[in-house]
């Protein structure tokens, strides 16, 4: 074979260049990262999931719904507090619950705290993907039937 024969084969290859395909990252997106929640983020849906519980009144002790009453009557103090009667403490995978309750007269305590821890321990964890290490309930009251709410006067008409 001469030069020439030689060269025009090589001519005729085509020569293809690849790229190989980089994968960037790696691993599972949804690893990547960390996500912190707030203890407000979880006081609020304990307390929503606490208040849904039949026989469960209000919740926080009276000084703190009396306190509580008179912010939200001042403009711009907002509405009612979720998080009253509610506290939090939150770790990277964990969290414990203290909840104060008023309860209504005549419900069974036992079976309205049962329920309670059922409801918030259920939606903290679906909510928020912690592991609800315990839930600590405070019966401060109870609600009687002819027992007025405790309403403040307003100061001004």
């Amino acid at each position: 074979m001469s030069d020439t024969t030689q060269k025009s084969q090589v001519e005729q290859e085509p020569t293809v260049q690849t790229r190989k395909a980089v994968k960037r990252g790696g691993g599972d997106p949804s690893t990547r990262g960390r996500t912190t929640i707030a203890d407000g983020v979880v006081e609020k849906i304990a307390g929503l999931a606490a208040r849904d519980v039949l026989g469960v009144h209000a919740m926080g002790s009276g000084l703190s719904r009396t306190f509580g009453a008179v912010r939200d009557r001042v403009p711009g103090g907002g509405s009612k507090s979720v998080t009253r009667g509610v506290k939090a403490e939150v770790g990277e995978v964990q969290t414990a619950l203290d909840l104060e309750i008023v309860v209504d007269y005549g419900v069974s305590i036992a079976d309205v705290a049962r329920a309670v821890r059922e409801n918030v321990v259920s939606a903290v964890e679906r909510m928020t993907g912690l592991e609800v290490v315990e839930v600590n309930i405070a019966v401060s009251d109870v609600k009687l039937p002819d027992e007025e709410e405790e309403e403040l006067e307003p100061r001004i008409q």
